[in-house]
């Protein structure tokens, strides 16, 4: 092959990973994740209807409640997303610090340096708005987290 077809083809890979990685990927992974919740309630389905087929008289509300997943409470939800923030904050700072190093140390391609930097700006603006997320939420949200743990506390 010669030049300029190995040429072509780096532009046509240029080309197409962005929007493979852009387009496609995000699309198989709400389509994998419905999939996954769709075959959970499928299965949840076919349990309760044997259950009831062997047993008429059985109580199907409670069937329902020990089948279906429990519920994540606020807290925990919040605490998900502070764990979320922090993380991808630490990675956006690593990788801004590894283009500021690049950087300083010089020798490396100026266009590495902008990608790192680039993914650690989004990385960091992702993460702060997790944070930011987990405080709004815990200040508005502190009357219903504790009705929660008093609803916990009685049931226990």
């Amino acid at each position: 092959m010669d030049y300029f077809g190995m040429l072509e083809i780096a532009s046509l890979a240029g080309f197409l990973v962005p929007i493979a990685f852009g387009c496609v990927l995000p699309i198989f992974i709400i389509w994998f994740i419905f999939r996954y919740k769709k075959n959970q309630a499928d299965h949840r389905t076919q349990i309760v209807l044997a259950a009831i087929e062997k047993n008429p008289d059985m109580d199907i509300e409670e069937l329902l409640k020990k089948v279906t997943p429990k519920q994540k409470l606020l807290k925990e939800k919040l605490l998900n997303k502070l764990l979320a923030g922090s993380v991808i904050t630490l990675i956006g700072v690593v990788l801004l610090g590894f283009g500021a190093f690049w950087g300083y140390v010089g020798g490396s391609d100026p266009d590495d340096i902008e990608i790192a930097a680039c993914f650690g700006l989004v990385l960091l603006a992702v993460g702060i708005a997790f944070l930011v997320n987990y405080f709004v939420g815990k200040k508005m949200l502190t009357k219903e987290i504790e009705a929660e743990e008093k609803q916990l506390t009685t049931q226990a």
